[in-house]
């Protein structure tokens, strides 16, 4: 059994139940390394920013609590993970890129080479003309066209 539950309250707000039986709420999720370990180091956060449990890792919780954290985290994360480049507009910036995300299609603008940073060896961090960040997780597992293409940019 987990030393904590997290349940929503009326509002839509997530609640910390600890086992003792205190409450917290509002409560925000927060990994501590959401691009190179997404499944280890979760915060449960109050709403001045103070740490109220730790997650070591996803897995050692229960299948349910496990959901609810996942839920809570995609709320706050926006992080499209690109599978694959369908098309660039030009091979010089800015171009026009579409892609296929882990969460549809997208369409977005790269104002220049450098809004493309490689994290590790295969992670990419992508910024698009509007501020949203776009990872590929594997560059090398992506398909022959893809790249193909961000070889032109890297």
């Amino acid at each position: 059994m987990s030393a904590f539950d997290l349940q929503r309250d009326d509002f839509g707000h997530w609640v910390l139940v600890m086992s003792d039986g205190v409450r917290h709420s509002p409560v925000t999720a927060l990994r501590a390394y959401p691009v190179t370990s997404p499944d280890g180091g979760v915060a449960l956060m109050d709403a001045e920013g103070h740490e109220l449990a730790w997650i070591d890792a996803l897995t050692d919780l229960s299948p349910p609590l496990r959901a609810r954290v996942l839920q809570a985290l995609s709320e706050r994360e926006f992080l499209p993970v690109i599978e694959r480049l369908e098309s660039v507009s030009s091979f010089a910036t800015p171009s026009t890129w579409t892609v296929l995300t882990d969460r549809g299609t997208a369409q977005f603008l790269l104002k220049g080479e450098e809004d493309i940073r490689r994290l590790t060896g295969t992670v990419l961090l992508i910024n698009d003309a509007d501020g949203v960040q776009y990872m590929i997780r594997d560059l090398a597992g992506m398909d022959k066209h893809s790249r193909k293409l961000l070889d032109r940019f890297l």
